[in-house]
């Protein structure tokens, strides 16, 4: 799916014969689809401070929002770009914990609860080509801060006996790759793709017996380390 999204991003590229110069001083603001793909590793969930073999979060699903990005071009080869969006929210499921416990199957196991987050990052980036060119590909490396917030747990987990779920926030290293095309003298097509860091401990409670004595914590560190792909149009000011 990935390269076939950046194949179809290349082909859209290759309908414009405008000459794009992003010169320095430039301030070039893109708007479009982007669309956060994590890769999950987990670690094994504690309860109680103790390791539950087999256990970990299995999913933190995909979600597509609004994205915005804003780049000043400080040199005719250099930018520094602000990445940012309207809040995504992904379901997160877990595996192994019934047959840790002895519980019937389906008890835990499956969507745990959802969370929401933002992850404002700020890059610099490298202009290949002659500023000049129709076709501005870039590379970019920063630093991103995920805030996470609304976090809650689903009713089944509720009825299981958790209650409270946070999850940490995180910093991390951000890589992308990108390319910008003429459409007109100031208008632009946009595609580019980063690779984000994003480590966070997810923690909450439970009172349920089985799980231990009261409000026992529960505790997992998580690895989403996201895709994320970004479409849309672009304005040189």
């Amino acid at each position: 799916m990935r390269k076939q999204y950046l194949a179809a991003a290349i082909a859209a590229f290759a309908v414009s014969g405008v000459a794009l110069a992003h010169e320095a001083g430039d301030v070039v603001l893109r708007v479009g689809v982007a669309h956060v793909s994590p890769e999950v590793s987990s670690g094994k969930i504690k309860v109680d401070g103790h390791s539950l073999s087999g256990t970990k979060v299995s999913d933190v699903e995909s979600n597509t929002q609004l994205g915005l990005t804003g780049t000043y071009i400080v040199a005719p080869h250099f930018g520094i770009e602000v990445l940012a969006a309207t809040p995504f929210t992904h379901k997160i499921k877990v595996k192994g914990v019934d047959a840790a416990l002895n519980l019937p199957s389906g008890t835990v196991n499956g969507n745990f609860g959802k969370a929401t987050h933002l992850p404002p990052t700020v890059s610099a980036q490298y202009f290949f080509l002659n500023p000049k060119s129709k076709f501005q590909p870039y590379v970019g490396l920063g630093l991103n801060y995920t805030i996470f917030f609304n976090e809650k747990l689903s009713s089944k987990q509720k009825e299981n006996g958790f209650h409270g779920l946070d999850l940490e926030n995180s910093w991390g290293l951000a890589a992308q790759l990108g390319a910008d095309v003429a459409l007109t003298d100031k208008l632009f097509l946009n595609a580019a793709v980063w690779k984000i860091d994003i480590n966070t401990k997810a923690k909450t409670k439970n009172t349920n017996a089985a799980l231990g004595t009261n409000n026992t914590p529960v505790k997992v560190d998580v690895d989403v380390d996201p895709w994320v792909f970004f479409f849309g149009l672009g304005y040189k000011f």
